[in-house]
């Protein structure tokens, strides 16, 4: 991770959830196949403690677990899964690393290139279960370069080649610490054009979008100025008609709350012209700084109360073999879902994500009839 010591990790994480803690306390209000796609499974909504809108089934090396393996980890406790790869290959530069291959991205110094394949790999996957187990499973396309004028023409291509499959795009990176750096050629960017052709496409399409942005530049200068939420904000405004879940509220390892986070969350949620404006909760990097203290947790919740359909749970594990490590985000946000009425918490847990993907799979499948060349109605 960069940093000379993991004492100085630990510290900066301490920091962190200091930060957060004292911004959301004070933010607190002082008054109180070709075939048809499977329908969602009706037992979900009744059975299951929760679905999870952020699931990556590969890691930085496209290596991972089955669906069909990993059906046994969900067990009786998540019903329905945004499954997606990772859109970035390590290289293994055998000048910088030798013969030890790294299997992450801050193991080497060698740069990470678009991998489009994982989308093929997650078809090809959803496409070996059962139609029963289809359901449980929103896949996701996520191999495409967001610099590429082209990658609106890749995601087409893909629903075009494999109907029946895909709900959305995503999880995608625009600015991530330390990621973006490391990617080849020209860095993605939210002013971008290529970006616009692909949200374009999203709500022709009717895709779900998980979109990663850090919320800031790591070790921002005092005072500096989030010009990235600017950013992001002009950008879903010129896209109303697309849904976009903003990953972990821009959150990281080391990108921090900056000041007014709770406010900046809030103005986002609170304006009209951002309406498909959604903010998942996925990661336990962001659970620490939520958790973090008393103060924090209750911020948090109050928000989440005032706007209870834009908020989703996700894990954001990477090829979880163990139902105790895949629901260890959960479990760290017990506090959280104990501040939330059980109304509030149902639409975190499932019931944004049923609203979300079932709307996602009747349009892109109506998208699919209209033009993929020989698909029916009766397919």
């Amino acid at each position: 991770m960069r940093f000379s010591s993991l004492a100085r990790r630990a510290s900066l994480a301490l920091v962190g959830c200091v930060v957060l803690a004292w911004v959301l306390a004070a933010a607190i209000p002082a008054a109180g196949g070709h075939g048809a796609a499977p329908q969602p499974a009706s037992a979900a909504r009744d059975t299951f403690v929760l679905h999870d809108s952020h699931l990556h089934l590969t890691n930085y090396i496209q290596e991972g677990t089955t669906l069909r393996e990993f059906l046994k980890v969900m067990g009786d406790k998540v019903g329905r899964v945004a499954v997606f790869g990772l859109p970035l290959q390590q290289q293994w530069s055998y000048g910088n690393t030798g013969n030890f291959a790294p299997t992450y991205y801050l193991q080497t110094d060698a740069p990470l290139y678009y991998y489009s394949f994982t989308d093929a790999y997650i078809a090809m996957q959803y496409k070996s279960l059962t139609p029963a187990e289809r359901a449980r499973f929103d896949p996701m396309i996520t191999g495409f370069n967001p610099a590429d004028m082209y990658a609106a023409d890749h995601i087409r291509r893909v629903l075009k080649t494999f109907p029946g499959v895909f709900s959305g795009i995503g999880e995608f990176t625009i600015h991530k610490e330390f990621v973006s750096s490391k990617i080849s050629g020209e860095t993605a960017s939210l002013l971008n054009p290529a970006l616009d052709r692909v949200l374009d496409f999203a709500a022709e399409a009717g895709l779900v979008v998980i979109l990663h942005n850090d919320v800031d530049m790591p070790f921002p200068k005092p005072g500096q100025e989030p010009y990235q939420v600017l950013q992001l904000r002009d950008l879903l405004k010129r896209h109303p008609n697309a849904n976009v879940i903003w990953a972990h509220a821009g959150l990281g390892r080391v990108v921090r709350p900056v000041k007014d986070q709770l406010g900046i969350m809030e103005r986002g949620l609170a304006n009209p012209a951002l309406k498909g404006f959604y903010i998942d909760i996925s990661w336990d990097e962001m659970a620490k700084y939520i958790v973090a203290r008393p103060e924090t947790v209750a911020a948090m919740a109050d928000l989440i109360s005032r706007y209870p359909d834009r908020w989703l749970f996700g894990t954001d594990e990477v090829a979880p073999t163990e139902q105790q490590k895949y629901l260890k985000t959960y479990n760290l946000y017990a506090p959280l879902f104990a501040k939330l009425t059980p109304q509030v918490r149902q639409k975190l847990l499932k019931g944004n994500y049923e609203r979300l993907f079932d709307e996602a799979r009747r349009k892109v499948r109506a998208w699919e009839k209209a033009n993929v060349k020989g698909l029916g109605a009766g397919d």
